[in-house]
């Protein structure tokens, strides 16, 4: 069993926590997620504020994430490891299903297409790595946005002017796509069909972790109807396996 180490773990769940907030917050909050009194809270951030880590916003009493953590997250990007650890169970999925799978992570208010792999003889899809879209209309992004919380989703598309569209189908309203989130959340998957590209349909699932924020997904030429074979069950083993492979604990 490893030594607990209580001055690392909570300015780990201090990054963890800042990382996922739209907007700085305030000490106190910040104060209850690491599990620490105020006054050891605030020492805790002097001293990562001190490694440029976090950022003080003295006129508004608020901590966000510093430089340094900046630099981290490029140094992630660089190493590619969520492609490198989803690259075969992504392929299983290709196998298994006959059907062209693809992962993204969440982009501001698009996904961001990271790895796809295409099954043989399936035609092309806009899904090309490096290639972004709007989280709103793809399944992939809705079903990371269903993970979120309603105050993260109003950050991500607080008015009408935050959609655009593709095919004239989809959310045009914050009120829509909270009605759709709500959906998705109850069903346990995303969904879309033609909201992307006219013809093609997708289910995907999210993939659970602290610190990504990414999907699987499989899509298919829904004029010729849907694939055989269970594909929700094989994409949400598919995104289980992922999320394991990045630690996450099921």
């Amino acid at each position: 069993m490893p030594r607990s180490v209580p001055a690392a773990t909570a300015a780990l769940k201090v990054l963890s926590f800042l990382s996922g907030q739209p907007v700085p917050v305030s000490a106190a909050r910040i104060a209850v997620v690491a599990g620490l009194p105020r006054s050891s809270a605030y020492h805790l951030l002097a001293a990562m504020a001190g490694e440029e880590f976090v950022i003080h916003y003295r006129d508004e009493h608020t901590w966000g994430l510093g430089v340094a953590a900046y630099e981290v997250g490029l140094g992630f990007a660089q190493q590619e490891p969520l492609a490198r650890l989803a690259r075969v169970p992504l392929a299983r999925l290709v196998d298994q299903t006959g059907q062209s799978a693809h992962l993204v992570i969440l982009h501001g208010s698009d996904v961001l297409y990271v790895l796809e792999e295409r099954a043989p003889g399936r035609p092309p899809l806009v899904s090309d790595v490096g290639v972004r879209l709007p989280a709103h209309l793809t399944a992939s992004g809705r079903a990371i946005l269903a993970s979120l919380s309603s105050k993260q989703v109003r950050a991500l598309f607080p008015n009408q002017a935050s959609f655009v569209g593709r095919t004239g189908l989809g959310p045009k309203s914050p009120t829509e796509l909270r009605r759709l989130l709500s959906e998705t959340r109850r069903r346990g998957y995303a969904s879309e069909d033609g909201e992307v590209t006219p013809g093609f349909a997708s289910l995907a699932a999210a993939i659970e972790s602290t610190t990504i924020r990414a999907s699987v997904a499989v899509t298919w030429d829904a004029d010729r109807g849907k694939p055989e074979g269970d594909l929700l069950n094989a994409v949400r083993l598919t995104a289980q396996e992922i999320s394991r492979r990045l630690g996450h604990k099921n």
